[in-house]
């Protein structure tokens, strides 16, 4: 049956795709196309270069953490998410995200179906200075990197056809429509005043919503306590995740100019200030300062302060980096895995530290530095309003992206069992699912 479905598919992406240009044009052909800005171009080709970069450097950072047998198996489902959601994003995602509103909830898909009107001589309304194609593509990263970052909770137990149907799910139910509502000029957070530069709701608090109901739905792990591969991977993840989180934050600045810089500045402080953190602290509690504890906070901050990033100063940044990393080092230590079995402590850093940015954001928020965020700046600058709309952000997706992520969790292990067999488990995923070993 399986078969049947995938030869379905593909021959269905074959047949569509290639009379494609027949039903839909490559985009209007506009009678007077936009004068893009060439600095800007330029800068959000390689902003949605490093952005991709990102989810194999995800891939290494978890792989060097889970058991030697199931390295592979990690590293790949990251990888795995640039060959399926960039296709599902061409298809229907970024319609759903960014098309048409209806009701502020979601994007009409049929007017940007196989990239219908997104052509190269048109702009989307709060990226003028760019082509639309770029922005849809530049967008489709965050959208590939999303549920990659939730396969860390269920890491060394899910059975990898039903992580891809999840997946698939995933982004048209979860993701299109909090990034629809985020980030669409009709969308009700944006239209409410909420803040979110680069993702906090969008990508790390879905992300880690999810991360917990799959790590509920899905059990515990046989052996918890593994010994971590390779610590190197690590370090070389963290390195990549860094590196191409300078295209996440200051890319979302949709241009080379000012807001691009303060993004990158405060994205810079803001991880080292919270790696330095995460190791102070595991020193003060009498632990020995790890690579694994210094690159964790590090992504701790990139995490929180990626929906501050171009709102607020660079000391706020720090100060954002220093709590977060706090505040996720206490949820990891004190989070119940005798119960709940999230591997890699996905909630704990991306749930918890995007909520945490999302909050801060909330307090931190100037339009001296961001003339955006208009007269509802934050609260040390005598604003209250921004605060609570923040905060009815952060209770709206956390209840949403949890509920629906576990129905869609319940839904795929009715078509298809989510866990491996404890057997299969016990060899290790790589052999089990792939055939392949270190």
């Amino acid at each position: 049956m399986r078969k049947i479905i995938l030869s379905v598919i593909l021959i269905t992406i074959l047949v569509l795709t290639l009379f494609s240009n027949a039903i839909f044009p490559d985009g209007p052909a506009a009678v007077n196309p936009v004068k893009f800005d060439s600095g800007d171009t330029a800068w959000i080709i390689v902003a949605t270069a490093l952005v991709l970069l990102m989810t194999p450097g995800l891939g290494f950072f978890y792989g060097g953490m889970v058991g030697k047998k199931n390295v592979i198996s990690t590293v790949l489902q990251s990888f795995i998410a640039m060959l399926i959601v960039t296709v599902l994003w061409v298809i229907v995602g970024y319609g759903l995200s960014f098309g048409p509103s209806i009701g502020g909830i979601i994007g009409n898909p049929s007017s940007n179906l196989f990239f219908q009107n997104v052509g190269t001589s048109t702009a989307w309304s709060l990226a003028p200075t760019i082509p639309l194609m770029l922005f849809a593509l530049f967008q489709a990263k965050f959208a590939i990197i999303t549920p990659a970052l939730i396969t860390g909770a269920f890491a060394e137990r899910v059975r990898f056809w039903a992580y891809m149907l999840f997946m698939v799910l995933f982004i048209l139910f979860v993701y299109a429509p909090v990034a629809h509502m985020t980030w669409h000029p009709d969308g009700l957070f944006f239209k409410m005043g909420v803040l979110d530069f680069a993702g906090g709701t969008v990508v790390h608090m879905t992300a880690g919503w999810a991360a917990l109901a799959g790590a509920m739905f899905l059990g515990k792990r046989k052996t918890q306590k593994v010994i971590p591969a390779r610590v190197t991977y690590v370090l070389l993840g963290t390195g990549l995740l860094w590196f191409g989180w300078f295209g996440f934050n200051a890319g979302s600045a949709l241009g080379a100019n000012g807001l691009a810089v303060q993004a990158l500045g405060t994205t810079t402080v803001a991880a080292a200030a919270a790696g330095m953190a995460w190791v102070f602290l595991d020193k003060i509690l009498g632990h020995k300062l790890s690579a694994m504890g210094a690159c964790i906070g590090a992504v701790v901050g990139l995490v929180a302060i990626t929906p501050a990033a171009g709102f607020v100063s660079i000391p706020s940044a720090i100060f954002i980096g220093v709590f977060a990393a706090l505040v996720s080092n206490f949820v990891v230590s004190k989070f119940p895995k005798g119960k709940i079995d999230d591997a890699l402590d996905v909630f704990a850093c991306h749930g918890v530290g995007g909520m945490t940015g999302m909050l801060l954001t909330g307090i931190f928020a100037s339009k001296a530095i961001n003339p955006a965020v208009g007269d509802n700046q934050g609260l040390i600058f005598g604003g209250t309003t921004l605060l609570i709309n923040q905060v009815t952000a952060l209770v709206c997706v956390s209840v949403f992206a949890f509920v629906v992520s576990y129905a869609l969790f319940f839904i795929v292990n009715k078509i298809t069992p989510l866990r491996v067999s404890e057997e299969k488990e016990e060899i290790g995923l790589d052999r089990s699912q792939h055939g392949e070993f270190l």
